[in-house]
């Protein structure tokens, strides 16, 4: 019988321009394992609102939590993995700020990425993708069909949720892991792996552009179950090769 107060949660965190579907195969792959996946839809709309809306998330399991951002997930994750309940965090090619740092604040040091000049603003500051152009800097591994989805389907992000500080760092207290995309033209890969060595993450890579979850997901779920059997108390050969629970 599976013990829902002791078994692992996955909560997954989506970033800018995506939403909770984006994680739809690692979800399966996750789910197949017998955890339990919980995918937050963001609104995008600040740093307290994303972070509030993975809060709730989090206080409806039971049990510990693995909890796992990507991109500007990864700032939400590094304020809200501050719950008692959360046991694990994973960062997806995403953003590890520092206390007191913003989004942007953890860029510096690098060049403006290319796709920054060509995203438009609406009337209430929300920042969108032209849609032909999302599929280039976003997804450029995936096929033309999949890319024009993603592109038609963006969540925009309010542009001022950039500059929104953290004021609680999960990664000084909670385990961390995070998946470098060697092929990333949103986050450069060296940004990556400057913050993944700053938080004392355990780093691994994958040659995928910004959406691994997507074109490498069975790479993005393995990173997930190491966290997870860092709970659970499987080495990660045992991880990867038998089903989690049953």
């Amino acid at each position: 019988m599976i013990d829902a107060s002791t078994t692992p949660t996955v909560v997954l965190v989506h970033g800018a321009w995506a939403d909770g579907s984006s994680w739809s195969e690692v979800v399966a792959r996750l789910q197949a394992r017998g955890l339990r996946v919980v995918s937050v839809q963001n609104p995008l709309s600040s740093l307290a609102d994303d972070v509030a809306a993975v809060q709730r998330a989090i206080a409806m399991q039971r049990g510990p939590v693995v909890l796992v951002g990507h991109s500007w997930g990864g700032t939400v994750i590094t304020q809200a993995g501050s719950e008692a309940a959360v046991d694990a965090l994973v960062y997806v090619a995403a953003f590890a700020p520092a206390l007191g740092e913003s989004t942007n604040d953890a860029q510096k040091g690098f060049p403006l990425a290319g796709y920054v000049p060509l995203l438009q603003a609406d009337p209430d500051g929300y920042l969108w993708f032209p849609q032909d152009v999302l599929p280039v800097w976003f997804a450029q591994d995936l096929p033309d069909t999949a890319g024009k989805v993603l592109a038609a389907t963006q969540n925009p992000i309010r542009a001022a949720a950039f500059d929104d500080k953290v004021s609680q760092v999960a990664w000084q207290t909670k385990a961390s892991w995070y998946l470098v995309t060697d092929e990333d033209r949103m986050i450069h890969p060296a940004l990556q792996r400057r913050m993944a060595e700053r938080i004392g993450a355990r780093v691994s890579s994958v040659r995928a552009s910004h959406v691994p979850f997507l074109s490498h997901a069975q790479e993005t779920a393995a990173i997930i179950l190491r966290a997870v059997g860092s709970i659970t108390g499987r080495d990660e050969d045992e991880a990867m090769a038998a089903p989690w629970i049953g």
